[in-house]
Parts: C-alpha cells; structure tokens; sequence
C-alpha cells in the first residue's frame, strides 16, 4: 500500500468508525461512544499508516511507531469505554449540545462527528511522519519521543484515577477537585493527552533537513491543542461546570491553570 493509499483507507476507515459512532448512540442516547469510536479509529488509522511502502520495508522506527499509537489507543479507548458504559447520565458536552441543537440534533451530530473524522486525518498525519522518518534507529530522538508518550500516557491515567477518588467519595459531592494535579491545572488529562501527540513531532523532525514530511508531525500537537483549549474540550465543559458549581469552580478557575500544570496562584 503506498504512502497516498494508506491515507485514503485510513479517512475512509475514519469516517466509517464515526458513522458508527453516531449510529451506536441512536441506540443506547448515550453519545459518549463517540469518543470510545475515536480513540480506537485513530489507532487503527495510525497502524495503517504505519505501514504503508514508503521507500522500503518497514524499519524499527516504524515499529516503535506503531506500538506507540497501540499502547496510547487502548489505555485511553478502554479507560472511555468503562466510563461510557457505566455512566447513568450523558457526558454533558453531548448533553448541552443535544439541548442547543434540539430537533436537528441527530443531523448536527452526525456532521460533527465526521468533522472530527476529519481533525484524526491530521494526528494520523503525524503518525504517519513520525513512522516513516528515514535514517539511523534508534537515534536521541527516538528515546525522548517513546519517554515522552509514556510520561503523557501515565499522567493521564494518574489524573483520571485521582478524578475517580474524588467523585467517588460522599463527602465531595458538589465540590470541585483540586486535589493532586487537579490542583495544578484545571484539566491534567487534556494537558497530556497533548503532550502525547508531542511525543511523533519530537520523533519525525529532522533538523538536518532529510525529512521534510517529518514537519508534517506538528499537525498533531497543533491541532490537539485547539480542538482541547479552544473547541471541544474546555470551553464546554467549563461551562457545564460553571452552571454546576457555580462559585466554587469560579474560584478554581481563580488559582489554578486552566491548561500547562503551573503552582496554584494564592
């Protein structure tokens, strides 16, 4: 499969996972598996891309590559999946936009959807870089992208267990979480489930200039960083929480950052 082709299948593969998203939430009125859908489709997108025939056979590059999008695909697809299938209520992005969209939501959703189709084409453009960069393995480079992937992989699962424990006890209901990182930014797990798609860019470029396509991998911080701090992520969900805690998350926002982990401001 050449490098052109493997991008076709993987949109296609794409879109077809997010159609089924949609179709799937028609069923349950549960629109978080949209975001189950999407971690595994882009896994799935990135490993083939990973092995499209660019120049040759696969290397070891390629290999660390693909075992990168694996690991990072099923720790956060399974960690969504559990939520998704033991959460009473629907994840309140979804939730607020049912309410704001109203009759056409069925059909806004289904767009939406394959718009977020779309911004995985871009992380698996950077999967893609990252993958196929030319050259001696393992290089400097190599080894801060696989630490940086694992530190982001482990960050996100500390912050979602601290979240959890938060939740789970009766005496914090109502209140915010501001305990462990979540005393540091205001949402850890979008910072490193950021930092991840960090992890290709650092593997793909090659300052010398012999992979030009590796600048391709910035597509994935880039994009990652808006889709979290300007559209799908944060603004959302701070609303929601606004009109949920009211005060108490305006004083949150107050001393903690809402992104990069920084000392809480007294």
């Amino acid at each position: 499969m050449t490098a052109i082709t493997s991008i076709i299948v993987a949109a296609i593969v794409l879109s077809v996972m997010m159609a089924t998203a949609w179709w799937v939430q028609t069923r349950t009125n549960q629109s978080g598996w949209a975001d189950v859908f999407w971690s595994f489709a882009i896994g799935l997108g990135g490993i083939i891309v990973c092995f499209a025939h660019v120049g040759g056979a696969p290397t070891l590059r390629t290999g660390l590559v693909a075992a990168m999008v694996i690991f990072w695909s099923i720790r956060l697809g399974h960690h969504i999946l559990i939520r998704t299938l033991s959460a009473k209520t629907e994840d309140p992005r979804y939730a607020d936009l049912r309410r704001e969209w109203g009759d056409r939501f069925q059909l806004r959703l289904f767009q939406f959807l394959q718009i977020q189709a779309l911004c995985g084409l871009g992380l698996v453009a950077s999967i893609f870089a990252a993958a196929h960069r030319p050259g001696d393995f393992p290089l400097l480079t190599d080894w801060i992208g696989l630490a940086i992937l694992i530190v982001s992989v482990i960050g996100e699962g500390v912050a979602d267990r601290q979240l959890r424990a938060f939740a789970k006890n009766p005496a914090n209901k109502g209140k915010v979480c501001d305990v462990g990182l979540w005393g540091w930014s205001r949402h850890p797990n979008y910072f490193f489930e950021w930092l991840g798609w960090v992890a290709y860019a650092v593997i793909a470029i090659d300052l010398t200039g012999g992979w030009w396509q590796g600048w391709l991998a910035l597509i994935g911080p880039v994009l990652m960083y808006w889709l979290l701090v300007y559209a799908s992520g944060i603004p959302p969900l701070e609303a929601h929480m606004l009109r949920s805690r009211g005060q108490a998350f305006r004083d949150y926002q107050a001393r903690t950052s809402a992104f990069f982990p920084l000392p809480p401001r007294k």
